[in-house]
């Protein structure tokens, strides 16, 4: 019996969609497709392409699955699935900025983002800028006529800043730019970017809809307008992903929501309980009434995923160093949206204008799937630790 998704729940929609059992003999997951070489019925149709597949790059049963899926979590007119989350980030920007072009990028970017305009977009002789997080509608003072492209992420890389999107994307388009948003941390599950005025939303598929810290693949997902220039570039640069990587990502959007709510449960107590504890200045996480962006994460956004920080109220790496050593349940690992915690001190030091004041170092928490009990046992473990110095 055919299903109507768009009316059903977001769990029911996570377990059917990119998937047509009846098109693959009625197995419940699509094939693992390994291809490079396509055969073609004849020498006409090898010479007007004219079938649906033609070569491994440029798309196999398993990426349309993966892609289709996306799409509807999305609204999109088009999803590319590429190797990495970085990835994710390069080829739209790559796609949509030319040489003498000025960009306009979030000064609490992901750090990889911003090596990547530092170092190869301005070797291409792209400007590139940086603004506040908190600029709002008052990004239209910063377009110039060359700008291009608006990249943003919300809530801020490690430090959790929160923007306004629909007034930023309302400015980018007056000025004719792309509005581009890395949305990792909320999902679409969380927050649809182009719902909000985003063109193109990109997400590291490495963390939550992977789920389990054994795959690297990155989705960006476009709107109407934007979609043919963003896969052109995709085909023509080349950067497709494995069919088992592509796979395991599909399995794990399957249960991607109902790892999110206890991701969002967790997090939640623990930052409200680590508000005010002995040695914590500060909690940020927006979904915390305290947060000042608080206000537009409860406008914008339906939940909160499992990543926050927190800053310790004095010191610096000697005490990060001592909180860290002492854990023993969170791993000392980078990357996040696994189903184990993790904890990573941050540094500031290549922003240019979001470098706090803050009281004492900066921690970064990813809250697993672990109960919450012995999660706070662990952190009162660090917190002690690093008091005693």
């Amino acid at each position: 019996m055919a299903r109507d998704e768009h009316k059903s729940g977001i769990n029911t929609r996570l377990a059917h969609i990119g998937n047509d059992p009846g098109a693959f003999h009625g197995f419940v997951n699509p094939p693992v497709v390994h291809a490079s070489t396509v055969l073609f019925p004849d020498a006409a149709t090898m010479a007007s392409r004219k079938q649906k597949y033609t070569y491994g790059t440029l798309g196999t049963p398993t990426t349309d699955a993966l892609a289709e899926a996306m799409n509807e979590l999305e609204g999109a007119a088009g999803t590319i699935i590429v190797p990495s989350g970085l990835a994710a980030v390069c080829v739209p920007l790559l796609a949509f900025l030319s040489a003498g072009d000025h960009a306009l990028i979030v000064d609490t970017v992901y750090h990889p983002t911003r090596r990547f305009a530092d170092t190869l977009l301005k070797r291409l002789g792209v400007e590139i800028e940086y603004y506040d997080p908190s600029v709002g509608a008052d990004i239209a003072r910063l377009m110039k006529p060359n700008t291009k492209v608006v990249f943003t992420e919300s809530p801020g890389s490690n430090t959790f800043e929160m923007q306004d999107i629909p007034a930023i994307a309302a400015a980018a388009h007056k000025g004719g730019a792309i509005m581009m948003m890395d949305n990792t941390w909320a999902t679409p599950l969380f927050f649809r970017p182009l719902e909000h005025g985003v063109d193109i939303s990109v997400h590291a598929a490495t963390k939550y809809p992977a789920g389990h810290s054994d795959v690297l693949l990155g989705t960006v997902s476009a709107n109407a307008a934007c979609w043919e220039r963003l896969h052109e570039t995709f085909i023509t640069l080349g950067v497709c992903a494995g069919p088992d990587d592509v796979y395991q990502v599909l399995r794990g959007l399957r249960t991607m929501g109902v790892r999110l709510e206890r991701h969002q449960e967790s997090a939640l107590a623990i930052a409200r309980w680590m508000e005010g504890k002995q040695g914590v200045a500060q909690v940020l996480h927006p979904g915390l009434e305290s947060h000042p962006g608080h206000a537009i994460w409860k406008r914008d956004f339906s939940g909160a995923s499992g990543l926050f920080s927190f800053v310790l109220d004095a010191g610096g790496e000697r005490e990060a160093h001592a909180f860290l050593d002492a854990l023993q349940i969170f791993g000392l690992g980078f990357s996040w949206g696994g189903f184990e915690s993790l904890a990573v001190q941050v540094s500031l030091a290549d922003r240019t204008i979001a470098k706090g004041p803050y009281a004492g170092p900066v921690i970064r928490l990813q809250i697993g799937l672990e109960d919450v009990e012995d999660l706070k046992a662990d952190i009162e473990r660090g917190l002690k630790a690093a008091r005693s110095l």
